[in-house]
């Protein structure tokens, strides 16, 4: 007679299989198609890189926004521009907004997307359940709904945006949008002095005169909540 020891332990192996192998399924299906990456802006090969942890339902990131465009557009061939997550708990929306900017990404439209969240950013932030929206601008710029409606529940893509998240906690920050340039945190208080600042280090010797502009915002006790 065998071992019920024995028996007991094939059964729980094989139990155990079958739930690692469901979970699998399941985690292929709801990632189906995703691809995590970067997404630059500009030309991917500059020496000159600028970073941005920001967040889609901050008034000033959306502020800084014509600012970083106009960078792009005048700089690009000089310049690498970077979009990190950091979705602050003030923002409850903002991590939702970032994996929907994510899912677009898949498309290749995260840049494009990006943009309409911060266009449409009081419309949106004003709505307890914002998933409607969201489709309709993946809709607005030509995207295949469907898939964006999949790849929104993406658990990887959720990952990436916690990652940022982390990444940005990890660094001591605590407000957005907060800018490095080639590595150095820049202390930026208007859209003018980050314009500058990028300005004179594509071109030595760059200057300009500063105004006032929307400083950026804080949250010291910053949690991630998605």
């Amino acid at each position: 007679m065998k071992n019920p020891w024995v028996i007991i332990g094939i059964i729980a192996v094989v139990l155990f299989g079958g739930a690692m192998f469901l979970s699998g399924l399941s985690t292929e299906k709801n990632n189906e198609g995703v691809v995590v990456e970067d997404y630059v802006a500009g030309n991917p090969d500059a020496e000159i890189v600028l970073v941005e942890y920001s967040d889609f339902q901050c008034p000033a990131c959306k502020a800084y926004q014509p600012a970083v465009e106009e960078l792009i557009a005048t700089y690009g061939e000089s310049l690498r521009f970077e979009y990190r997550h950091f979705p602050l708990n003030i923002h409850p929306l903002a991590a939702p907004a970032a994996v929907a900017a994510e899912a677009a990404g898949q498309q290749g439209k995260f840049y494009e997307y990006a943009s309409v969240l911060f266009q449409n950013q009081e419309t949106w932030s004003s709505v307890a359940i914002p998933t409607g929206l969201f489709v309709s601008y993946a809709e607005q710029l030509g995207l295949d709904t469907e898939q964006f409606q999949r790849q929104m529940k993406s658990t990887l893509l959720r990952d990436k945006v916690r990652d940022s998240f982390n990444e940005a906690r990890e660094q001591g920050l605590t407000g957005t949008p907060t800018f490095f340039l080639n590595g150095e945190r820049l202390d930026v208080r208007s859209l003018e002095e980050l314009v500058v600042a990028v300005a004179t280090a594509i071109e030595p010797g760059n200057a300009s005169s500063t105004e006032s502009a929307p400083a950026a915002s804080g949250a010291l006790d910053v949690q991630f909540g998605i």
